[in-house]
């Protein structure tokens, strides 16, 4: 079996593993934190906006069941690709959406897909959700570790606080129960 990463952030990552974690060929989804400057951070350091990182996940898959392009689909409709100060109730640097990549094939993937998404006309905003080259990924302390499952309940209710759904399914058009 084959074994790639991909790696995003969306903001917060509670709300980012549930839809990776449904399909075939994603072998694990880790909350955790990458894009800063301080190693090992922990949950504490990177909410107070001072290590750079960003809240992410990363997707542990196997190419010959679900692509990269196939993951970023995916990727897309959990986000507001326009917003580049956060996502949803979470704002602050911490929170952005960003496009980590590991490989040139990567790079170019995501480019791709941007740029269709930008051509489709869906947002009238410009997408500005940025592409960038992947650096080391810290996993989350265990607490956030699938917390859709372990903490169900507290899941939920921030989930339906945060304002991600109404937005996800203005634009699109998905049923509540995939999120």
């Amino acid at each position: 079996m084959k074994k790639e990463t991909a790696i995003f952030a969306g903001g917060c990552f509670w709300c980012m593993v549930k839809p990776f974690d449904r399909w075939d060929g994603v072998q694990s989804v880790v909350s955790g934190y990458t894009g800063g400057h301080t190693e090992n951070p922990t949950y504490e350091q990177v909410k107070a906006g001072h290590t750079g990182h960003k809240e992410a996940v990363e997707i542990k898959y196997d190419p010959e069941l679900i692509t990269y392009e196939q993951i970023l689909e995916v990727y897309w409709q959990q986000i507001d690709p326009t917003d580049d100060e956060g996502q949803f109730q979470d704002r602050g640097d911490s929170y952005r959406a960003v496009i980590f990549y590991s490989s040139l094939e990567q790079q170019k993937a995501a480019e791709q897909s941007k740029q269709k998404l930008a051509n489709s006309g869906l947002f009238k905003k410009p997408i500005v959700t940025p592409i960038l080259p992947a650096g080391p990924f810290y996993p989350a302390e265990d607490y956030h570790q699938n917390f859709y499952q372990t903490h169900e309940e507290e899941y939920k209710a921030d989930r339906a606080q945060s304002g991600r759904d109404e937005f996800l399914n203005e634009h699109w058009e998905q049923d509540e129960t995939k999120h």
